[in-house]
């Protein structure tokens, strides 16, 4: 039987990825995060699996949701940020990011090809309705798979916003049945 699965985009962060390679939701992340938990409270089906990124931004935002239903979200690996180039300095990692963003998976090579079908696989690979708490490169490997697109970035996903996919497990495939509300995103 097909199931949803949302994708919800963090808040807003308060380092950008050339600063803090961790950072936790400034308060208006925390705004937002509270903002999406009220949302998805009142969409989202009771026992629904919860999962996040591991990190800080990521699981700050789903904690507004997992304490409006009293669980745990499950720290899932496969959808965290998309891999720190290597050889590259922190403070020239958003100089990096925003040239990749402007190109395919391929172009990146073996190790984002790899990231982006380890994204894919973990969304495809739910069981059951599922909210995802992750990042903006990750949702967009999502919205990529969907549409037969290899491009980076396809939707500029707003913090919290929410993509929706419809997986059949049965063929292992996603549809795109609502995009994320998209503004022009501080790449920080």
């Amino acid at each position: 039987m097909n199931h949803t699965v949302r994708l919800v985009r963090h808040g807003r962060a308060t380092a950008g990825w050339d600063v803090d390679p961790d950072p936790g939701l400034d308060d208006l992340g925390r705004h937002q995060a509270e903002t999406v938990a009220g949302v998805l409270d009142e969409s989202v089906p009771a026992g629904s699996a919860i999962w996040t990124s591991p990190l800080r931004r990521c699981r700050e935002t789903a904690h507004a949701f997992t304490a409006r239903r009293g669980v745990e979200a499950l720290v899932e690996q496969r959808v965290a940020e998309i891999p720190s180039p290597e050889g590259v300095e922190m403070a020239d990692r958003v100089e990096w990011l925003r040239a990749a963003m402007g190109g395919t998976w391929v172009d990146l090579g073996d190790r984002y090809t790899d990231y982006r079908d380890r994204v894919v696989e973990a969304v495809i690979g739910t069981t059951g309705d599922t909210v995802v708490f992750s990042h903006f490169i990750a949702i967009n490997a999502v919205i990529g798979h969907c549409l037969g697109d290899d491009r980076l970035v396809i939707d500029r996903l707003d913090n919290t916003s929410v993509t929706t996919v419809e997986v059949d497990p049965v063929t292992r495939t996603a549809r795109l049945i609502a995009r994320g509300h998209e503004a022009d995103t501080l790449i920080r």
